[in-house]
């Protein structure tokens, strides 16, 4: 019965344009755990037993969350179905790492090893001192970077498609500010 509510909530949330995965698999894990001890719905126990099984407080208030959306959306449907509460196992303590940002001499460094990359003559360590000096002037994210194509380069700067949040934007360089970001193109734009 759960399986029946993960499926069609799935399908909805897919449909809506969310990718879904992680939260696919972790309710996919609530959703056995429950049926396995015979329940047909959401039970705000099971689901803290269940997330309590994580390894760390981080992942557990991530299955509780996860699971926590599940059940506010069955809810709506059937109220025989439980909703925990958010800070049934407390509250977040967010620890985010501060960025490292390299120095000059550090990017200099790194430029230098990388055209030392075998094997030599190869395309491999010209990729790399392009892929870091494109890092190092733009700001860019890894993954944008990556993404870039051919066709991304135009007279007027770099485009950059579905960037972090699905935004596009263009790259251009002035003389006076150096690279700037516009944003071009919204969700389900190009």
């Amino acid at each position: 019965m759960l399986s029946q509510y993960l499926a069609k909530y799935v399908d909805q949330q897919q449909s809506l344009g969310f990718k879904f995965r992680v939260q696919q698999i972790l309710l996919r894990g609530y959703v056995s755990f429950a049926e396995e001890h015979g329940d047909r719905h959401i039970r705000s126990a099971r689901v803290l037993a269940w997330a309590a099984r994580a390894p760390s407080p981080e992942q557990r208030r991530n299955r509780l969350l996860t699971v926590r959306r599940f059940a506010l959306a069955m809810h709506a449907v059937k109220p025989r179905h439980q909703v925990p509460a958010a800070d049934a196992l407390g509250h977040a303590v967010v620890k985010r790492r501060p960025p490292y940002i390299y120095s000059a001499d550090e990017i200099a460094r790194l430029l230098r090893a990388a055209t030392a990359l075998r094997p030599v003559g190869s395309i491999r360590p010209i990729m790399y001192v392009t892929l870091f000096g494109l890092l190092t002037a733009t700001g860019m994210r890894i993954a944008e970077a990556l993404a870039l194509r051919i066709d991304d380069v135009s007279a007027d700067g770099l485009v950059v498609r579905k960037t972090k949040f699905q935004k596009s934007r263009l790259l251009h360089f002035t003389q006076q500010l150096g690279w700037r970001s516009t944003d071009i193109w919204s969700p389900g734009g190009r």
